[in-house]
C-alpha cells in the first residue's frame, strides 16, 4: 500500500490528470490516472501541484528586526548598512534564534521549504553564525537552510575580517561568500573575489557573492567571479548574487560579459523586490529600474533565479515569504510578460534556484523527494498572477502546511447570495 496518492493534479509542465504516488518519503511513480490502494488519498482536482518553493537568497539574521533599534527612514541601501551596524551590538542570539525560527514558520505556510541565507561574519562573535547554525539545526526535519559566511563590513575592509569569515567556515557555515563592491577601492574588490574563490576551491565549497550591488555601469566584479570559476574550475558552483550593475552597463560591453558567465557556468540570482527598491535612487527622470538582466542572461544560457532578500529587516520593511510575490515583481521588472517569460519566472523560484543550491532529490519525478506544494491554481501563470493559496504542502510525504482555498462571496443587489468568486477556477 502507497502512503499517499495525489490524483488528478496539473504539473508545471502542463500534464493534466496526472497521479503522484509515494512511498517512504519519496516519489515512487508519476503517471496519469493511478488508481492503487493507499493510507492517504488526495484529489487534486485539477489544481497545480508543483516542486516546493526555493529562496537561494535571503539574509535570515537580520529578518524580522524592523524598527530595531530604529526605522529606515530613507529606505535606501547605505541607511540599512549603517542601521544594520547600529543593531549588531544589540543583538542576542536568543532574539536572532526567536525571529529566525518564527520566519521559517512562515516559510514553510508558503511552500517554502530551502532557503540559503547570508549570515554575517564581521563581528568577531560571530553570533550571528552560531544563532543561525542553531536555527539550521532545529528547523531541519521540516525545512532545508543553507548557510553563507557573508562579511557584510567587507573581507579586506573590516579589521579581522578574513579570519572571521574562515572561522565560520570552521564552524560550519556551508558556502562562501563576499561583497566585492563594498570594498574601499575597485581593485581590493577584485582581490577579495580571487581570494575568497581560493578559499572556496580550497575547502571544496560553493561560492555565492553579493557583485556590482550598484548603479555603477563600472562595478564589473562580476567579470572578475567568471574569471575566478574559470581558472579554479569552479564551474557549477558558483553564484553571483544582485549584479544590478548590468542594469546601467552598455550593451557592447555586456555582449562580451555574458558568454563569459554561461562559459564559467556561473548563476546569477536576482532580488526584484529589493532591487527594485534600492536601486536608482540618485537617478530623477528617466530613473532605471536597478534589476539584472534577467532575460538577457537566460538567453546566454545563464541559470537564474529570484531571491526574496529581506523580509521586515533593516533594508526593506515589507515582505511575507512569498516567493510567487517575487516572481510577480520579477516578471514586471523584467517584461517577461510572454507565456514563456512569466513560466521561466516560476522556474526562477523553483527548479533554477534548486539547481544553485544543489538540492538532491529535487523534482517531480520518480526518486525524488516527495516535498511538494499543491496551489490553488491551474498552471503556474495562475499561480504567479493570483500568488496562489497553497492548499497543501508536503515534506518527503508528510503534511507540513495546509490553507483553505481563498474565496470571497458577494452580496450585491439582484446576484444570488451564495454567488462566489473562486481565485484557480476556469
Amino acid at each position: 500500500m502507497l502512503d499517499l496518492l495525489v490524483r488528478n493534479a496539473t504539473l508545471p509542465d502542463g500534464r493534466t490528470g496526472m497521479s503522484i504516488a509515494v512511498q517512504g518519503g519519496r516519489i515512487a511513480e508519476v503517471t496519469a490516472g493511478l488508481d492503487a490502494p493507499a493510507a492517504q488519498a488526495l484529489d487534486a482536482g485539477g489544481m497545480l501541484v508543483a516542486p516546493h518553493f526555493v529562496d537561494p537568497h535571503f539574509h535570515m539574521d537580520a529578518t524580522l528586526s524592523y524598527g530595531l533599534p530604529r526605522v529606515n527612514q530613507s529606505g535606501t541601501l547605505l541607511e540599512g548598512i549603517a542601521l544594520w551596524g547600529e543593531l549588531k551590538p544589540l543583538l542576542t542570539a536568543e532574539a536572532l534564534i526567536e525571529r529566525a525560527l518564527a520566519y521559517c514558520d512562515w516559510a514553510v505556510a508558503k511552500g517554502l521549504l530551502a532557503i540559503r541565507s547570508h549570515v554575517d561574519t564581521s563581528d568577531p562573535s560571530l553570533l550571528p553564525v552560531q544563532a543561525l547554525l542553531e536555527v539550521k539545526r532545529r528547523v531541519a526535519p521540516y525545512l532545508d537552510l543553507q548557510l553563507v559566511a557573508f562579511p557584510q563590513d567587507g573581507v579586506l575592509r573590516s579589521p579581522g575580517g578574513v579570519q572571521n569569515l574562515k572561522r565560520a567556515l570552521d564552524m560550519g557555515v556551508d558556502v562562501v561568500g563576499g561583497i566585492p563592491h563594498f570594498e574601499r577601492t575597485m581593485a581590493d574588490g577584485a582581490a577579495s573575489v580571487k581570494l575568497l574563490c581560493e578559499l572556496a576551491a580550497e575547502r571544496g565549497l560553493p561560492v555565492d557573492m553579493h557583485c556590482d550591488e550598484s548603479d555603477d555601469p563600472h562595478s564589473r566584479h562580476i567579470e572578475t567571479l567568471a574569471f575566478e570559476a574559470q581558472r579554479l574550475g569552479l564551474h557549477g558552483r558558483v553564484t553571483g548574487s544582485h549584479c544590478t550593475s548590468m542594469h546601467s552597463m552598455d550593451n557592447y560591453y555586456v555582449s562580451k560579459l555574458l558568454p563569459l558567465i554561461a562559459e564559467a557556468q556561473v548563476s546569477v540570482i536576482a532580488n526584484p523586490l529589493i532591487n527594485i527598491t534600492l536601486q536608482g535612487r540618485h537617478d530623477t527622470y528617466p530613473k532605471r529600474r536597478g534589476m539584472t538582466r534577467v532575460p538577457e542572461l537566460m538567453a546566454a544560457g545563464v541559470n537564474v533565479a529570484f531571491g526574496h532578500d529581506c523580509v521586515m529587516d533593516p533594508w526593506y520593511g515589507m515582505g511575507s515569504g512569498d516567493m510567487l510575490e517575487v516572481a510577480h515583481m520579477g516578471l514586471h521588472v523584467a517584461q517577461m510578460t510572454s507565456q514563456a517569460g512569466i513560466r521561466q519566472c516560476f522556474d526562477a523560484v523553483t527548479t533554477n534556484a534548486a539547481r544553485i543550491l544543489g538540492l538532491k532529490g529535487y523534482g517531480l519525478e520518480a526518486g525524488c523527494d516527495a516535498s511538494f506544494v499543491m496551489l490553488h491554481a491551474r498552471d503556474p501563470v495562475e499561480a504567479i498572477r493570483l500568488r496562489a493559496t497553497r492548499l497543501k504542502v508536503f515534506r518527503k510525504g508528510q503534511l507540513v502546511a495546509q490553507a483553505a482555498p481563498a474565496q470571497s462571496t458577494l452580496h450585491l443587489a439582484g446576484r444570488p447570495g451564495d454567488t462566489a468568486f473562486m481565485p484557480g477556477r476556469a
